[in-house]
């Protein structure tokens, strides 16, 4: 079928329906579709796959060519072939208006270098992960879930990074899935290794197991009990002494999202050199604000540098001057 994306009109396959809500569908509409796909738009199709590949391969030859720090994962090419997207990863920000001008030169269309993150990596590449599967992100993520290291630790996991990280180096998306099952469960739950008041005399709180829904805890004969947490709530428990003060807590940090760069390049603005100095605004300000609280901390420390013995020589003067002057 010919559909219309946001890239505008694309090939795609109808793999199941008709059905009015499929299940985990996000809320938004469903690209329109235009028409059957001819046999001379399938050829078009194939044809643009095989740019594809030669793109890519043309890409990476210049990439090497120009010896720049970045790894092309995939291209991107147009029904139409009026744009090009290449997808790339990178440890930082780098000067690539050479390579995109090798690129314009050589399709004359226009171009378009988007960075990616490795996590929109193993998506786009795909991958099989620690539980012998194809990793989600392949195969129906389409937005990643904020995942922290808090996720793992309340989960009762083991803070090995080749337990706990997935084939991209992040940690795995699949502990998002059950946190608010966890979540649910600490709200209810009394804090661990603290001490208690209940209706049965003081107990401690030791253990807490979420698949069975209780906790256990030490009573003042040093006898193990396990309770139910609606057990646990029958007793009226409560602290034995009020907290002298509460700790603020610190809000949590959002999300390091993967920092991306996008460059659009055509024909009519190959000539144009400064057409990246825009994505290098932030940098020259925080230039700008370096060098200006330099000069006074430089000048200082000049000065103190370039006359150390006049200065001693000053305050020794001062000291050895009599008091009645």
């Amino acid at each position: 079928m010919l559909i219309e994306a946001e890239q505008g009109q694309t090939l795609a396959e109808i793999v199941s329906g008709p059905a009015e809500h499929l299940p985990g569908q996000m809320e938004q509409e469903l690209p329109s579709i235009l028409r059957h796909a001819g046999s001379e738009d399938i050829h078009r199709g194939e044809a643009n796959e095989q740019m594809a590949r030669e793109a890519q391969e043309f890409c990476r030859q210049c990439i090497r060519d120009r010896d720049l720090d970045m790894k092309l994962v995939d291209v991107e090419v147009f029904f139409d072939r009026s744009k090009l997207i290449f997808y790339f990863t990178a440890p930082s920000r780098i000067d690539f208006r050479d390579l995109v001008k090798d690129l314009v030169r050589e399709y004359r269309a226009r171009i378009e270098l988007r960075q990616i993150g490795v996590r929109h990596e193993t998506q786009m590449v795909g991958a099989v992960g620690n539980c012998g599967m194809v990793c989600c992100c392949r195969r129906y993520l389409r937005k990643f879930a904020p995942v922290t290291i808090r996720m793992a630790k309340e989960q009762n996991l083991f803070l090995n990074p080749a337990k706990i990280s997935g084939i991209c180096g992040r940690l795995l998306c699949c502990l998002s899935y059950e946190q608010d099952n966890y979540d649910h469960f600490h709200r209810m739950c009394p804090r661990l290794g603290k001490k208690y008041q209940t209706d049965k005399g003081p107990m401690k709180v030791l253990r807490a197991n979420m698949f069975r829904n209780s906790l256990s805890v030490l009573t003042e004969n040093n006898e193990e009990v396990e309770l139910s947490l609606d057990d646990w709530q029958a007793l009226s428990p409560h602290r034995p002494e009020a907290p002298q003060g509460t700790q603020q807590k610190q809000p949590p940090k959002g999300p390091v999202g993967d920092s991306l760069l996008v460059v659009s390049a055509t024909p009519d603005t190959l000539d144009s050199l400064d057409f990246m100095d825009e994505f290098r605004q932030d940098e020259r300000d925080a230039q700008a604000d370096e060098s200006a609280a330099e000069p006074g901390e430089r000048g200082a420390g000049a000065e103190a540098q370039a006359e150390p013995g006049k200065s001693r020589r000053k305050r020794r003067r001062k000291s050895q001057r009599p008091d009645h002057e």
